[in-house]
């Protein structure tokens, strides 16, 4: 590969068509999903955010909402809707969302999960960075969040140079970080340590980078 050629920048120049084409399995199972426990049929798709449709960009708000909103209001920077709303609206962002089947027709249905990915450098690494993974809660535990999982390593795998995956998940969400680790996800090299204050005491960071590494 020739070295001035810089393969984040081709990913995030390419259109949403070349992207599919390019990074995502061709045998196109990826774009349907079973609920294994009611054999409900979803269909899922890849949007950016440009093109992903207004009401599906406030579903996917709302999820974050409903399923992180309590966790941002621990944190030492609360809970800011527009500020969120800002970052997922970012040119690079890619959104893998799952609606259900509602016999209408491809992208009918209401979402009812999504995961948000970045082909970025991160401390000088070039990485594809999870930015969001939530399911409604009709969903969670049915598998479908380790199947896009397996998606999103799959996207990293297909674009040259890519290190590793990286996510930053609040301590306090217990159940995600188990989901991650069982997945592979280690403590990152750049994850903030707790601080030690002048009495000696540690202070405990509300949050831990996560990273897995891209095999080659």
């Amino acid at each position: 590969m020739d070295k001035d050629i810089d393969p984040i920048k081709v990913a995030n120049e390419k259109s949403l068509d070349d992207f599919i084409k390019e990074y995502l399995p061709s045998d196109q199972t990826w774009t349907t999903w079973t609920n294994p426990a009611t054999s409900t049929p979803h269909s899922i798709t890849l949007q950016t955010a440009a093109t992903l449709p207004t009401p599906d960009f406030l579903a996917c708000f709302n999820l974050i909402s409903c399923t992180s909103s309590a966790d941002y209001k621990k944190s030492p920077d609360g809970w800011k809707p527009r500020s969120k709303q800002k970052e997922m609206k970012l040119l690079d962002m890619k959104y893998i969302v799952v609606k259900s089947d509602d016999g209408e027709g491809e992208g009918e249905g209401e979402v009812q999960a999504f995961a948000s990915v970045m082909p970025t450098y991160e401390d000088g690494y070039p990485v594809l960075y999870i930015y969001e993974i939530h399911l409604c809660s009709a969903l969670q535990g049915t598998g479908l969040a380790h199947t896009l999982m397996t998606l999103i390593l799959a996207i990293a795998h297909k674009i040259p140079s890519t290190q590793k995956v990286m996510l930053t998940c609040f301590t306090c969400n217990e159940r995600a970080v188990r989901f991650y680790e069982k997945t592979g996800f280690a403590r990152d090299e750049f994850s903030p340590l707790p601080k030690v204050l002048r009495n000696g005491s540690r202070k405990e960071v509300d949050y831990v980078i996560l990273s897995k590494g891209v095999e080659r």
